[in-house]
């Protein structure tokens, strides 16, 4: 069997390549939480060139000059001469390397032996890119090709850094500009402890009234004990979920405070595949799923993570935190998997989002609307290289 698609080829992939990018925080907008205080933000822009003059663009986390390296030197020779819209195929070829045929052929994955990290990260942004090309070739918004099941969708406004009072006054804002559904962190500008988030989720609660949904996230920073013990503090002020409660490298952790605690458990933007996201669901450790298209594998992992939770009656609500590409893939996702019921819109000041291309998100009273262009609907400005040019060094600083 050839790694070829099968039948003619109408459109070739001419040439991948990948752009490292920062987006500097200036140092009155900085925020900062358990992870440090935020400095910059960083992406890598995958561009997949075709024959027939279509651009694909995609978007991948990890460290830029790494992952783009990856990209360009072991994931792009595979993909110049292929027909970028056998975007399952080429996942699969991507992923399982040399092994790409006898997986194909056999049923069942014989994955290359550095298959997560940044490789993964790279394959995520690839394959982001490839959907892009396909709509575009296609004529149709991504989220059609991939079976639509809405148009627009609830939001919730992702920050919460505020401490004391303040904590109302920004949550508050979201608010005011339309959201009914916020996320604060667990952690502000003060040393954790669980009285300093009672406090603050307490001041949250008042100010936002009974109608507001309310998430916490701690980023994976606690351990179980403490988890359990913040959660069951947590139940009074009737929060839609509990984040990332513990690391994400302790499964067994995670099952043990979701079943100490009433409040629904989230977790997911740091797992890779769906075999990761088994392992979750298996033991029954999450009530919402998150996913980040821009590590987990790109749109066509999403898709299978986003089933597999459906089976198990786990709501989907993917991490779209970082560049306005991995933002627009969030977009299609959520637009057709019907198990999706809201999605993250990021509050920090990050241009790298909000700039990134020439058409504005449509995002009214707190709710996102589809793109109706084709692909993933938006154009990458002319001056994004230069203005965001790659700037060495962490993206938090503790």
């Amino acid at each position: 069997m050839s790694l070829r698609a099968v039948g003619p080829v109408v459109m070739e992939i001419t040439d991948v390549r990948a752009v490292p990018l920062s987006d500097p925080v200036p140092e009155e907008k900085r925020h900062r939480t358990d992870l440090g205080t935020k400095v910059k933000t960083d992406a890598t822009l995958v561009f997949v060139e075709t024959d027939e003059g279509h651009t694909g663009v995609g978007a991948a986390l990890g460290h830029p000059p790494t992952v783009a390296s990856i990209v360009e030197g072991s994931l792009a020779p595979a993909l110049v001469g292929e027909d970028p819209t056998y975007t399952g195929r080429l996942w699969e070829k991507l992923y399982n390397g040399s092994r790409a045929e006898p997986s194909l052929s056999r049923g069942y994955s014989q994955p290359r032996w550095d298959r997560r990290g940044y490789t993964l990260e790279a394959i995520s942004g690839v394959d982001i890119a490839l959907w892009d090309v396909t709509g575009k070739a296609l004529g149709q918004p991504v989220y059609k090709l991939l079976g639509a099941v809405r148009d627009d969708i609830r939001a919730y406004a992702s920050g919460g850094w505020a401490t004391g009072e303040g904590t109302a006054e920004e949550l508050g804002g979201y608010v005011d500009r339309g959201f009914d559904a916020v996320k604060m962190r667990a952690v502000g500008h003060e040393t954790f402890s669980v009285e300093n988030t009672i406090e603050r989720v307490e001041i949250a609660r008042e100010g936002l009234g009974d109608d507001v949904d309310l998430m916490v996230d701690a980023h994976g920073s606690l351990d179980v004990p403490t988890a359990i013990k913040l959660a069951r503090r947590l139940e009074e002020y009737d929060l839609a979920w509990f984040e990332e409660p513990v690391s994400p490298d302790d499964h067994p952790g995670l099952a043990e405070v979701r079943s100490a605690t009433e409040i629904p458990v989230a977790a997911g933007e740091s797992e890779f595949t769906r075999f990761d996201f088994r392992s979750l669901l298996d033991r029954g450790a999450i009530d919402v799923a998150q996913p980040d298209v821009a590590r987990c594998g790109g749109i066509t992992e999403s898709r299978r993570v986003a089933a597999m939770a459906s089976a198990r009656n786990v709501k989907f609500a993917p991490h779209a935190w970082g560049s306005g590409a991995l933002f627009a893939a969030s977009i299609h996702l959520a637009m057709s998997t019907p198990n999706c019921h809201v999605l993250e819109v990021p509050q920090a000041y990050m241009p790298l989002l909000t700039d990134l291309y020439e058409e504005d998100f449509d995002i009214r009273e707190g709710r996102v609307y589809a793109p109706d262009r084709p692909g993933l609907g938006f154009t990458v400005r002319e001056d994004v290289e230069e203005r965001f040019a790659y700037v060495e060094g962490p993206e938090y600083e503790f």
